[in-house]
């Protein structure tokens, strides 16, 4: 069996049942590793796919790579459910940490809404936090919301502060439904929503992730406008 392969290892902890896909670490140096490289991005990016959570592991003494960017894109792209944790933070110093803390900050700056972990794997420092972020994430992505809640939540943050008019249109949002899970999905339904700025989107999305204690899971709003009111008075 070739060692780059996607590893499945079937376990249980506190009585919950997991599936661990252990992927082939994706930092090789020199040409000779290439070929096989992009192998192991391939499988990697499939394991992604499959999971229902993904813990991206990064290295203290390595901050973020361009590497992890890119997984980490991939990740959101696919909408799956991430914890962070940063291995061997027991072997750097303050200034190193600081420095790990920035390269996160401005490389993965979309991933804020995963659950971030300082760990050592050879020690086994930091493991149990983790997993508990992994079966928050895997519950926040799962998360069940009804219509009526979701439609009082809708308007209530409207109250709290309404779109801004785009032109001559001011957006009316009516109510909202779950349109999907794993990730998450909101539709919501109104008039004249196309003006609905992302700005707006990202207060909509804090009220709900609070609402509904999300972390660790991307959740995508999407917005329909129904048909001009008048074009089926017209038609009728």
């Amino acid at each position: 069996m070739n060692t780059r392969d996607a590893i499945t290892v079937p376990f249980e902890r506190d009585g919950q049942k997991f599936e661990l896909i252990d992927t082939a670490g994706l930092r090789r140096k020199g040409k000779v590793f290439e070929a096989i490289e992009k192998f192991s991005v391939v499988k990697t990016l499939q394991a992604i796919e499959s999971a229902n959570v993904v813990l991206l592991l990064l290295d203290a003494t390595q901050g973020v790579t361009e590497q992890d960017a890119h997984i980490a894109g991939f990740i959101l792209d696919s909408g799956r459910a991430v914890v962070l944790a940063v291995n061997k933070w027991d072997a750097v110093d303050s200034y190193q940490r600081e420095l790990v803390n920035r390269s996160i900050e401005s490389r993965l700056p979309f991933l804020k809404f995963a659950n971030l972990h300082t760990i050592s794997a050879k020690k086994r420092q930091g493991l149990g936090p983790v997993w508990k972020s992994i079966t928050q994430a895997h519950k926040s992505a799962m998360v069940k919301m009804t219509t009526p809640v979701l439609t009082r939540l809708l308007l209530e943050s409207v109250q709290f502060q309404s779109p801004q008019r785009g032109g001559m249109f001011r957006p009316k949002l009516r109510y909202a439904h779950q349109g999907g899970m794993n990730p998450p999905v909101i539709v919501i339904h109104g008039n004249s929503l196309e003006h609905v700025t992302e700005t707006y989107k990202r207060y909509l999305e804090g009220r709900f992730r609070k609402a509904f204690d999300l972390s660790g899971t991307p959740l995508r709003i999407e917005m329909k406008t129904s048909q001009n009111p008048f074009a089926d008075k017209d038609a009728g």
